[in-house]
């Protein structure tokens, strides 16, 4: 059973740092493409960024300079990095793999506010 495991969620200042990882198995790993999305109730969810196999990295727009996706391939673990947050940045975030088809992580909150 394949499966995505995250943490690192929480609640943070404007302009603060968080780190949120997802342990993945070995096949999503290593042969999927990794992502992570985010999701607010009143909109759809969003991609935020993505880590192909090979390492190419894609960001959206709204978040590229602030946040990094990386892989560490001892821990087949995908981190995704958020620095200088903003309330707008407030959300669930959702680890995903797609590998022959999507597979989804339960999601972590993640809250910026003063």
């Amino acid at each position: 059973q394949e499966q995505l495991v995250e943490s690192g969620g929480g609640l943070v200042q404007p302009g603060g740092s968080l780190t949120l990882s997802c342990a993945a198995s070995e096949i999503l790993f290593s042969s999927g493409i990794m992502a992570w999305y985010r999701q607010v109730p009143w909109k759809q969810r969003e991609l935020v960024a993505d880590i192909a196999p090979g390492g190419t990295t894609n960001y959206a727009g709204s978040v590229k300079g602030r946040f990094t996706i990386s892989k560490d391939h001892a821990k087949n673990t995908v981190y995704l990095q958020m620095n200088d947050l903003k309330p707008e940045d407030t959300a669930v975030y959702y680890c995903n793999a797609y590998y022959a088809k999507y597979y989804w992580g339960q999601g972590t909150q993640v809250t910026v506010s003063s």
